[in-house]
């Protein structure tokens, strides 16, 4: 345990900071869940969007990398295409 201030109040911060961090991680799970679980392409399109939003505003903020939400946001957008083009 730290004995001095500055170290104590970083670690109060560091505590507030990674909850907030995994309480965004997991809602992006949860909309990334929410989209590959689609069956119609408009239900997946509307998911996809939000997700998409979601993803963005936490790399910005450093939660996630930036290649890392790339490289999902593709990956989402290949299976929401497959909905697309099955139901025409």
């Amino acid at each position: 345990m730290p004995v001095h201030a500055s170290p104590r109040k970083r670690m109060r911060q560091d505590k507030k900071k990674s909850l907030h961090n995994k309480a965004i991680k997991t809602e992006i799970k949860s909309a990334v869940k929410k989209v590959r679980q689609s069956t119609n392409a408009a239900e997946g399109a509307t998911a996809f969007k939000r997700c998409a939003s979601l993803m963005d505003r936490a790399a910005k903020k450093s939660i996630l990398h930036k290649s890392t939400v790339n490289r999902t946001k593709s990956r989402l957008a290949k299976a929401v295409g497959k909905l697309s083009a099955g139901t025409t």
